[in-house]
């Protein structure tokens, strides 16, 4: 199968690294995780700079900093059962598909996405992390 088309609200497997793990000096991410596309762009020369952000079990400090995801949702994309948030207050920038982007398991060698997000929710994801780029909040991690 090929790789899929950067599709915003499409949730792949991707190797994310954390705002914090970047400023830290890590250049890897530390673990392959699910994340939706967010904003996918082609400048120019053809290149495609794809935005991602995190999807993690781990609950946000800061309520507003993600959402939790419907367990139907996580049922529709074939996730685990584990409460999961779509983190809103940071974001992987990257050419797309770079070389951080990973097949969701060893049994789906081509298989790089689980589907997409239920457009409202997908909504709800994008108007939260204008909030946080309007306030300045918005932590973006370039990765090469």
């Amino acid at each position: 199968m090929p790789l899929p088309s950067p599709v915003p609200g499409l949730v792949i497997c991707y190797s994310y690294l954390w705002h914090h793990e970047h400023g830290a000096g890590a250049e890897e991410g530390s673990k392959d995780r699910p994340c939706a596309i967010i904003v996918a762009k082609q400048d120019e020369a053809g290149d495609t700079t794809a935005y991602v952000c995190p999807i993690t079990h781990t609950p946000p400090s800061n309520p507003t900093d993600g959402l939790e995801i419907p367990s139907a949702v996580k049922r529709h994309l074939r996730l685990d059962e584990s409460p999961s948030w779509i983190m809103t207050n940071e974001l992987n920038k990257f050419v797309w598909p770079g070389h951080d982007l990973r097949p969701i398991d060893r049994e789906n060698k081509d298989t790089f996405s689980w589907g997409f997000l239920p457009v409202e929710l997908f909504e709800s994801v994008k108007r939260s992390i204008i909030a946080h780029q309007r306030s300045k909040n918005l932590k973006q991690t370039p990765r090469t």
